[in-house]
């Protein structure tokens, strides 16, 4: 018997928009979702924006939906860290999409003996901080980062990612980081207690299988796989797990909100 889906869990690059273009179908299913009055969350590993900014973007592509609705993996990992340790401090490597996240959960920015050293993606790795982290893990700090992707995407090609970035500093130190994103299914987790969802009513639409669809099926939701960004058909079969469906794309999901 299939089980009722009852909220919905989406990644965002490769699923709604494409290279900054909406997929077909993208728009509809969000406003299939929003009239339906179903809870979902948009989740993304880039935790380089604020969720603002990504709406802005996905808005500029024609997908509307509020900034509320966004789940990055900076979010994630702010949310981890007041978990585990509420009111302290870190060094953060990264943008405002975390800077912004860790503060708005009261975490303290320091250079100095900071509780741990956070991770996340910049197009401005700079060797001087990258040093400052390496040292204050030697001293003590804890390594904690926002997603293990080695690359991530350009026009003019791939990018060393926070996962490159963290191998290096994991090399130096001898200490292996903590990943919140995805495939880890903490950041899943996280997203369905954001929207008081069950894992048993919850789907998971990604376009990887080693980030979005294990996440899923280890966080205990049916998966889709849609075929609109980085894995092909073909490839499914190298996997030692399978999603629950394969669609061409999000478009496919529409009629089945309800």
């Amino acid at each position: 018997m299939t089980r009722e889906i009852r909220a919905w869990l989406t990644d965002m690059d490769g699923v709604l928009v494409h290279e900054g273009i909406a997929v077909p179908g993208a728009a509809r299913f969000v406003r299939a979702l929003r009239d339906a009055g179903r809870p979902f969350l948009v989740l993304t590993n880039n935790s380089i924006f604020t969720p603002s900014d990504l709406r802005a973007r996905l808005a500029s592509a024609g997908i509307d939906l509020p900034a509320g609705a966004i789940w990055t993996s900076a979010l994630a990992t702010a949310q981890f860290l007041a978990d585990q340790m509420p009111h302290g401090s870190a060094y953060v490597i990264g943008e405002a999409g975390l800077t912004t996240a860790l503060d708005e959960v009261g975490y303290t920015l320091t250079e100095t003996d900071p509780d741990f050293v956070v991770l996340g993606e910049t197009r401005t790795y700079s060797f001087e901080a990258l040093t400052r982290a390496v040292r204050l893990i030697q001293g003590g700090a804890r390594f904690i980062a926002t997603n293990p992707d080695v690359t991530g995407p350009s026009v003019e090609g791939d990018l060393p990612a926070t996962g490159a970035v963290a191998a290096m500093i994991q090399t130096a130190t001898g200490r292996q980081p903590y990943f919140v994103g995805k495939p880890n299914p903490m950041m899943i987790r996280s997203a369905l207690n954001r929207i008081d969802a069950h894992s048993e009513h919850t789907a998971m639409v990604g376009d990887r299988m080693d980030t979005d669809v294990v996440a899923g099926i280890e966080a205990g939701l049916r998966t889709f796989l849609v075929l609109t960004g980085s894995t092909r058909r073909e490839e499914v079969e190298r996997f030692p797990f399978r999603p629950g469906e394969i669609l061409d794309s999000v478009a496919d999901l529409v009629d089945r909100i309800h």
